[in-house]
């Protein structure tokens, strides 16, 4: 399995980034996907999960400022993030199937001004 994200970068505060994972090797449509960062000296934690029919989960943070979406025919997750925020730094990692499946390489996002 392999798991590929792109769209990070150094964007201002308030500004977007549509973070996009590209999977291969599994069964795509039949797996819950995630997003998850992972900021300086803190822990991993789950930013956004959409399930394998479509139903999309936030933490808390970023709730009305991301959307997840899913497009089963290309094999990819996306993360749409709005109003972005200096404590939005962190990398970036796509998952498939939850805490015993696959992670991506990580993409970072850094929110400067």
């Amino acid at each position: 399995v392999k798991l590929v994200e792109s769209g990070g970068g150094l964007v201002q505060p308030g500004g977007s980034l549509r973070l996009s994972c590209a999977a291969s090797g599994l069964t795509f449509s039949t797996y819950s996907m995630g997003w998850y960062r992972q900021a300086p000296g803190k822990q991993r934690e789950l930013v956004a999960s959409i399930s394998s029919r479509g139903s999309p989960n936030y933490a808390e943070s970023v709730k009305g400022r991301c959307t997840i979406a899913r497009d089963n025919a290309k094999n990819t997750v996306y993360l749409q993030m709005d109003s972005l925020e200096p404590e939005d730094t962190a990398i970036y990692y796509c998952n498939a199937g939850g805490s015993v499946g696959w992670w991506g390489q990580g993409t970072q996002v850094t929110v400067s001004s």
